[in-house]
């Protein structure tokens, strides 16, 4: 009998999860072809290099020559456009509205024999990119941050690297507290060895692999509410279209670089090392304490998938002289609740006019 060849294995396994990736993109092309693709705001692309696309939408304002500027910063793991799904729920046309100058970073897949994009290139490198970007088209040279989830830690990175280039830090419900019980993929990550042992198996890995790891971590947040809020919407046409858009966009991810998956899972999940002041971005090594923009973060108290317990002590321990905490109280239609903060009717009727007045009045 002969012995199993363990690295053929591990590259079968890679080639089914590759194929499995392929099949959901696939299923998520046929949504659209149904009628549930975003309606995205007309964009120009300022700037592009591997891993970014830089996306420009002006101001709806008529005194755009002098409005500020505000950067987007969604998570790696799936397409930009969640931030501007239709017209009605549209963060991207929010800001357009609230007279900023919107730009949108949008993560693109990196070549297959690429792997060796980390922290320090999507919170570093590329951010500061886009800023100077943004900065020769608007002629600012700082700006608002926003990101969501794995979006947030990128742009908290980049506001702790570059303090006097950032105006305000937005943290939508961004995961950056991972002690034992703030985080639901804690127990996950600390039952499995080394990351760089799977990225190697993989270079890049999977987005589908992120998929059934979410749902093994929190199958409630990722599987009974999302039926439940299917349920939910049938009696409402417009919170059903909403939720299968995002049900579209939930199949159109790509997969993570190796060493950017290894930093998350390591420095971030594993050894809590931003939030203990000790994640090593390039030469330096930052925490809450560096972090001085203004800040404002929103959480859902519901959550499993990033509770208070993952965000709020962050936020407490930031240098930040100005701060506020919201809190998004969920809704219908939106299909994944974590998501709702940026496709949600209530979101967008209470959380972000809130946010607009708190940096238009400069209120704590």
């Amino acid at each position: 009998m002969h012995a199993l060849n363990l690295p053929s294995f591990a590259s079968l396994g890679a080639m089914t999860l590759k194929n499995m990736d392929r099949s959901r993109q696939a299923r998520g092309k046929m949504l659209e072809r149904a009628g549930y693709g975003p309606q995205q705001t007309p964009h120009t692309v300022l700037h592009s290099e591997p891993g970014l696309s830089l996306r420009s939408y002006g101001s709806a304002r008529p005194d755009a020559h002098d409005a500020p500027a505000v950067l987007l910063v969604p998570a790696p793991i799936k397409r930009s456009y969640i931030w501007d799904l239709a017209p009605r729920i549209s963060v991207v046309r929010r800001w357009m509205e609230a007279g900023y100058r919107v730009y949108l970073a949008e993560w693109t897949q990196v070549a297959e024999d690429v792997d060796d994009f980390g922290l320090d290139d999507y919170g570093g490198r590329l951010l500061e990119a886009a800023r100077r970007a943004i900065a020769a088209d608007s002629g600012k040279e700082s700006l608002t941050l926003a990101g969501h989830s794995l979006g947030g830690i990128l742009a908290a990175i980049y506001s702790c690297l570059h303090p006097d280039r950032v105006d305000a830090t937005i943290l939508l419900e961004s995961p950056l507290h991972f002690e034992s019980g703030a985080c639901c993929f804690r127990p996950l990550v600390d039952a499995t060895p080394h990351a760089r042992q799977l990225a190697d198996t993989f270079r890049q890995v999977p987005g589908v692999f992120l998929n059934m790891m979410s749902a093994l971590a929190e199958p409630h947040a990722f599987g009974w509410e999302r039926m439940q809020d299917r349920w939910l919407s049938l009696g409402n046409p417009q919170a059903m279209t909403t939720h299968m858009r995002v049900e579209r966009w939930t199949h159109d991810e790509f997969a993570l670089p190796g060493r950017l998956f290894t930093d998350l899972v390591e420095s971030l999940y594993r050894k809590d090392e931003f939030m203990q002041g000790q994640l090593a971005i390039g030469a330096r090594r930052i925490g809450p304490q560096d972090l001085r923009a203004p800040l404002l973060s929103v959480v859902d108290p519901r959550s499993k998938v990033i509770p208070e317990a993952a965000l709020v002590p962050f936020h407490e321990a930031a240098a930040s002289p100005r701060k506020r905490l919201l809190h998004y109280g969920g809704d219908i239609g939106v299909n994944l609740q974590h998501v709702g903060v940026l496709v949600g009717d209530s979101a967008h009727a209470r959380i972000w006019p809130e946010i607009f007045r708190w940096l238009a009045n400069g209120d704590d």
